[in-house]
């Protein structure tokens, strides 16, 4: 079963909203003051500006992105998504973001530390994604052309600034919000971009 699977999206989309709500249930309670003992990362509120802050940086990140794919003549090789692909990436812009914006940092133990984590973290999280290898047929195929070290530097910028949003002084704190908003953006202008390259290939 490849990552691209619809039962195995389905199950992923299942999962992410199980813990979306509780999530929400948690940024609910904070809301009303009464913010529960072992609330998961993140569920706070933000100012509106940087929430929108956060999503137009990583806008501004993606038509990078393209342009300097184009520039480089990889267009061509973006890869093929369905709809059913297109709608769980919306739902991981949530369930990436709880992982390593929320559980995946160290705080409390000054600057220096907090900025490791979040450069190893990234690479982590760059590196998770099947630009450089793909899963494929039941076998794990590797992949080290100029489009797939491209892409996961992207990935890598991203992180580093959904990271940005979630520790910047506009998010005193330490809402997911902004670092959400981002990665929804980004994911939704992705799509958009395959969409009218013409790389999105059906439902499921």
């Amino acid at each position: 079963m490849g990552q691209d699977h619809p039962l195995l999206l389905l199950g992923l989309l299942g999962a992410t909203g199980y813990v979306a709500q509780l999530w929400l249930d948690d940024y609910r309670a904070a809301r009303r003051g009464a913010p529960p003992p072992r609330a998961l990362p993140g569920a706070t509120a933000a100012g509106r500006g940087a929430i929108a802050l956060a999503a137009l940086g990583a806008l501004a990140l993606l038509a990078l992105e393209t342009a300097g794919e184009s520039a480089l003549g990889l267009t061509a090789q973006q890869s093929s998504i369905t709809a059913l692909f297109g709608l769980y990436t919306l739902a991981a812009a949530f369930g990436e973001e709880l992982i390593f914006r929320g559980f995946l940092v160290i705080e409390h133990r000054g600057r220096a530390a907090l900025v490791a984590g979040i450069v190893g973290a990234s690479l982590l999280f760059a590196g998770l994604h099947p630009f450089l290898w793909e899963w494929r047929d039941g076998a794990l195929q590797a992949h080290f052309g100029a489009k797939a070290w491209f892409s996961t530097a992207a990935v890598f910028a991203s992180s580093l600034w959904f990271y940005t949003v979630r520790f910047w002084r506009l998010n005193p704190s330490r809402s997911l919000l902004p670092c959400i908003a981002a990665h929804l953006a980004k994911n939704l202008g992705v799509f958009a971009v395959k969409y009218a390259q013409g790389f999105v290939h059906g439902w499921w």
